[in-house]
C-alpha cells in the first residue's frame, strides 16, 4: 500500500506536469525538430508570455522551411504582432517562389499590412483576372446613344500594390475612355461597324498608370443602341422655345389690354371736360345779358337754332318705313 503523502506527491506532480505541458507547447517543439526547424523551447515559452499563439508562427515557419523560403521566426513573430496574417504571407511567398516572381518577405508583409490579399495578388500575377464593366452609355455626334460593355484583362503589379488604385479606378477610367471614344464618332454606325476602335483607343491611353494592375487587353463584349438623345433634346428645346414665345405673346396681349383700358380712361376724361365746358355756356350767356353784349332777339335766335338742331337729330334717328327699306 502506498502511503498517503506519496499519493499526494504523485497527484501534485501530475498537476504540475499538466500545467507545464499546457503552457509549454512541447508537441509543437517536437514537430519543429522533426521538420528540421531549430526552435528553442524557451522561444516558445517567450511567445506564450508575449501572448503570441506559437502554432500560428511555427507552422508557417515549417512550411516555409520545407519550401526553401529563407525566413526567420523573428520576422514571422513581428509580423504576427503587427496584426498581419502570417500563414497567408508564407503561402504568397511560396507561390511567388514557384512562379519565379521576385518577392521579398518585407514587401510581402507590407502588402499584407496594407489590407490587400497578397496571395490573391500573386495568383493574379500568374493567372490574369477579367473585370467586366456594366453597360456604359455614350452619345455619338449624330445624337444616337450607344451602350457598350467591356471585359478588361488585368494582371496584378506587385511593385504597385502598396499605394496603387484598385479595380474601381480601372473600371472608371475605362468607362471614361468608352464615353469619349463614342462621343468623338460622327455617326453611331461607325461604332457598330468597328467596335474594336473603342478598345484600341482606350488601351492606348495608358489607363493603368498609378494602379495596382497592368491592363493586358480591353475587349468589347457587347454593343447596343439606346435612345435618340439628339432628337429628344431638340424636342425639349422646341418645347422650351414655344413656352417662351407664348409667354412673350401673353405679355404683349397684357400690354395691349392695359393700353386699351388707358385709352378708355382718357375718353372718359375728355367727355368729362366736354360736359364741364357745356356747363359754362349758360353762365356765359347770363354774363353777356348782364353786360349788354347780346339782346333778347339774339337769345331767341340761339334757342331757335338749338331747337332746329334737336329736330334734325331726332328725324335722323327715326327708322324708315318697312317698304322703303
Amino acid at each position: 500500500m502506498l502511503s498517503v503523502p506519496l499519493i499526494i506527491g504523485i497527484v501534485i506532480l501530475f498537476i504540475v506536469l499538466a500545467i507545464i505541458f499546457t503552457f509549454v507547447p512541447v508537441a509543437l517543439w517536437i514537430s519543429a525538430l522533426a521538420a528540421g526547424v531549430k526552435v528553442s523551447i524557451f522561444t516558445l515559452i517567450g511567445m506564450r508570455l508575449r501572448r503570441v499563439i506559437p502554432s500560428r508562427v511555427v507552422n508557417p515557419l515549417i512550411k516555409a522551411h520545407k519550401a526553401g523560403i529563407p525566413v526567420t521566426i523573428n520576422q514571422l513573430e513581428s509580423h504576427y504582432l503587427a496584426g498581419g496574417n502570417v500563414d497567408r504571407v508564407v503561402n504568397a511567398l511560396i507561390a511567388a517562389h514557384r512562379a519565379n516572381i521576385d518577392l521579398t518577405f518585407e514587401r510581402c508583409a507590407a502588402i499584407d499590412l496594407a489590407g490587400r490579399d497578397v496571395l490573391e495578388a500573386v495568383q493574379m500575377s500568374v493567372n490574369p483576372k477579367v473585370i467586366e464593366t456594366p453597360f456604359i452609355s455614350g452619345v455619338a455626334m449624330n445624337g444616337i446613344e450607344v451602350k457598350a460593355k467591356a471585359r478588361i484583362t488585368v494582371r496584378a503589379n506587385i511593385d504597385r500594390l502598396v499605394g496603387g488604385a484598385g479595380e474601381e479606378t480601372i473600371i472608371a477610367r475605362v468607362g471614361e475612355g468608352i464615353v469619349s471614344t463614342i462621343g468623338s464618332a460622327k455617326h453611331h454606325t461607325e461604332v457598330l461597324e468597328n467596335p474594336d476602335m473603342i478598345s484600341q483607343t482606350v488601351l492606348s491611353k495608358g489607363l493603368d498608370s498609378g494602379t495596382a494592375f497592368e491592363i493586358l487587353s480591353i475587349d468589347i463584349a457587347d454593343v447596343d443602341i439606346g435612345k435618340n438623345i439628339g432628337a429628344e433634346l431638340q424636342i425639349e428645346q422646341a418645347e422650351a422655345d414655344k413656352n417662351i414665345a407664348q409667354a412673350k405673346a401673353e405679355e404683349r396681349r397684357a400690354m395691349a389690354v392695359a393700353n386699351e383700358q388707358e385709352m378708355v380712361a382718357k375718353v372718359q376724361e375728355m367727355k368729362a371736360k366736354v360736359v364741364e365746358a357745356e356747363a359754362e355756356v349758360p353762365l356765359a350767356l347770363a354774363e353777356a345779358f348782364k353786360k349788354g353784349n347780346i339782346g333778347v332777339m339774339d337769345y331767341m335766335n340761339y334757342q331757335n337754332i338749338q331747337a332746329d338742331t334737336s329736330m334734325r337729330d331726332s328725324l335722323s334717328k327715326v327708322d324708315p318705313p318697312h317698304n322703303e327699306k
